[in-house]
């Protein structure tokens, strides 16, 4: 882009005013920027602007006991837990059933005494009575989670809950409720309650102290559904010969410093908040078929072709693709070894990850090739699919591997050793080093390896920091891949045509009752249009470094919104309290207008009105005649060209209550012939027409302004 001493490009410059440093109050405004006159008799009373990011009880306690702060970054008593699996499944396809063994290690960093330890059983979603977020619908109703035998530090666990026995003259719920009334009475024994929930808890008969471990054992097992369902993870399995395990095994729920046992219900459209940890996981199929996993096989020597380990020694060599298993090899001595069994176990290791996830099938090829991740050299990309999908995997290995790269170039380094692309019916998911897609959500999928794999997010309250940062992010690598900048411009402006509907909750409710009609946009779609206006008031760089500086301070640990925020306002320099609440907190947008020009004495005055409950800056490009007199250098202003200049006014000016601003332009003589407002459309504004003088006949709202 072609720059001068005396041209500016129009996100430099809009950058460049951003990061003045303005005081805030009455005594902010500029001599060019002025409240307008008073507001006449029925029109709406001042706004009242906060400020500030309003703090919950949950982050004022974290901040009191010095775990969080307002630097953003973990406090100095920051701690989280640790949960480390060892665990042993089995799959037996005709009857579509896992059968398992866990030893899960709990390590208590915590300072608190847990009297209980909380589960997360999502098999149990499957369960005809369980609750379910529409649209949301299994693909099978199952029998849940059954449990066999389980042991906290050795000592039984009665599961008797989890039958759920009918009592007399009772059924239902309420036998469930009686079970567990009469579970509960049992004194001085660790009891399993709300075992047929998808949040269930151990009752446990002595506490695991501070500094302490426990060692929880369980045996289960647990149809796998099958069918058409609707929504991710719904569907887990091709009929009886392809199977992808999502949420399979009993997970030691999240405990932190917020909440304590988190107590949410998987409802289907919400996802996940795990410990971080280490797991050893052994899967027992039928030999011939190929299993791919989070983590780095351990044996293959025992379940791959002498061919297969060949062709897997090539992968980092080169970008090339390799075909590991073609489709003309299956089965046992083809696919894989033999086995005088009938059957293989595959053995799998990943180091502090935050979930396990894997896929089976009888006829799955293998194809890989790499990634080279700057600092770090290649890691391999892994692609199993059925032979008759190799349409939808052929340009998978080029779009994973710049995701890879790409993204490990704009926040850190990819963290893990490998990548798989497992193909299945329950496409779209990611895991820890495992991305159930095909080229069609690779780029996305992909990018969830930095959050919540690494940044370990809050997916159930907070979304909007799991989705939403990778539909942002989603932005910047799409228009890489295709050789061009990308284009922020617009996003922000768009939020004005949703606003106001009282059907959005606001990006900090909870995600699980979203709605069905906006989870999706308050996950997915808001966050984009947030960072947007941000990038429009700091500039985008400025917004991806900060950014960037927040991820780093949290790899492997689990960030709030409140750290982000704080974060963001000191990585910035900013106090954008204001702006933090209004989108994160309110449903509110700026629906700014020029409300009149006015000419006197050669000074020419633009009033701006803010219809809306969210302020932003004041951002004219003013437009001048080709020839003329002079233009003179004006306060809050910069040339974008010749003819062109662009007038900042800080959003300072809003906080006194004000609803329309009037700024005098006073650049001389120079005839001015176009002003519009918000000209990159970063603001969020129900209505754009009325962001232009002169203004079009046709153009003007058909139905007044509120």
């Amino acid at each position: 882009m072609f720059r001068s001493s005396v041209f500016v490009p129009v996100r430099a410059a809009l950058a460049a005013l951003a990061l003045t440093v303005v005081p805030t109050g009455a005594h902010a405004q500029t001599a060019a920027a002025r409240p307008a006159a008073t507001t006449a008799a029925g029109q709406r009373p001042p706004r009242a602007v906060r400020r500030d990011i309003p703090i919950t009880n949950a982050i004022r306690r974290a901040m009191s006991a010095g775990v969080r702060d307002s630097t953003g970054r973990p406090g100095a008593r920051y701690w989280q837990l640790r949960t480390d699996y060892q665990i042993d499944v089995s799959l037996d396809p005709a009857s579509a059933r896992l059968t398992g063994k866990a030893r899960i290690t709990l390590h208590n960093t915590s300072p608190d005494s847990l009297r209980e330890i909380g589960l997360r059983l999502d098999p149990n979603h499957f369960i005809g009575t369980a609750p379910h977020a529409a649209p949301w619908v299994p693909a099978e109703i199952t029998d849940g989670m059954q449990f066999s035998r389980m042991t906290v530090n050795g000592a039984v666990v009665n599961i008797a809950s989890n039958a759920a026995p009918q009592a007399a003259g009772a059924e239902g719920a309420r036998a469930i409720q009686t079970a567990q009334a009469a579970a509960a009475n049992a004194a001085g024994e660790n009891t399993l309650l709300n075992g047929r929930s998808t949040n269930a808890r151990i009752r446990l008969a002595m506490p695991v102290l501070p500094g302490a471990r426990a060692v929880l054992e369980v045996d289960w097992s647990h149809k796998l559904p099958g069918g058409p369902g609707t929504g991710h993870r719904m569907t887990q399995r091709w009929a009886d010969t392809l199977f992808q395990p999502t949420q399979w095994f009993p997970r030691v729920a999240k405990y932190d410093d917020l909440r304590g046992w988190d107590a949410e219900l998987y409802l289907g459209p919400s996802e996940f908040y795990n410990n971080f940890g280490t797991f050893d996981v052994n899967v027992d199929v039928p030999a011939g078929w190929i299993v791919s996993g989070t983590g780095l096989l351990q044996n293959p020597e025992q379940v791959l072709t002498a061919r297969a380990r060949e062709q897997l020694a090539k992968v980092t060599q080169s970008d090339a693709v390799t075909m590991i298993v073609g489709p003309d090899e299956v089965g046992p001595g083809q696919a894989t070894a033999t086995s005088n069994t009938g059957r293989l176990t595959w053995r799998f290791h990943a180091d502090t990850v935050n979930d396990f996830a894997w896929a089976t099938a009888k006829k799955y090829v293998w194809q890989a090739t790499r990634a080279t991740i700057p600092g770090k050299g290649p890691v391999p990309i892994h692609m199993l699919f059925l032979p008759g999908r190799a349409n939808v995997f052929e340009r998978a290995p080029q779009i994973t591997r710049h995701a890879l790269e790409f993204y490990s170039k704009l926040w850190f380094p990819y963290q893990f050793p490998q990548l798989t692309l497992q193909d299945g019916p329950s496409a779209g998911m990611e895991y820890p080093m495992v991305i159930n897609s095909n080229q069609g959500a690779a780029d996305h999928e992909t990018a969830h390896q930095w959050w919540p794999m690494v940044v370990g997010n809050n997916e159930t309250w907070y979304g909007w920091m799991d989705e939403g940062f990778n539909q942002y992010m989603n932005i910047l690598s799409a228009a890489d891949a295709a050789g061009r900048a990308p284009v922020l411009d617009g996003e922000g402006q768009k939020y004005g045509q949703t606003s106001g509907n009282e059907a959005e909750a606001p990006m900090m409710w909870n995600a699980n009752y979203g709605g069905p009609g906006f989870y999706g946009f308050t996950t997915y779609s808001k966050t984009p249009l947030m960072l947007s206006m941000l990038g429009g008031i700091v500039g985008d760089s400025a917004v991806q470094r900060a950014h960037r500086e927040w991820a780093n301070a949290w790899l492997f640990k689990h960030p709030s919104p409140w750290d982000y925020m704080f974060f963001m306002n000191k990585a910035l320099g900013r106090d954008l309290g204001w702006f933090w609440y209004s989108w994160l907190f309110t449903t509110g947008s700026v629906d700014g207008r020029i409300a009149s020009v006015k000419t006197v004495a050669g000074r020419m005055s633009v009033t701006v009105a803010q219809d809306g409950d969210m302020p932003a800056p004041i951002v004219l490009k003013v437009s001048f005649a080709a020839k003329g007199a002079p233009i003179r250098p004006m306060k809050n202003a910069v040339m974008l060209d010749e003819t062109t200049a662009l007038v900042t006014v800080p959003v300072d000016v809003w906080f006194n209550g004000a609803r329309s601003v009037t700024t005098d332009l006073m650049f001389g003589a120079r005839p001015i012939e176009k002003i519009v407002l918000d000209p990159n459309r970063r603001f969020p504004d129900r209505n754009p027409a009325d962001n232009e003088w002169p203004v079009a006949a046709q153009t003007l709202p058909a139905t007044p302004r509120r």
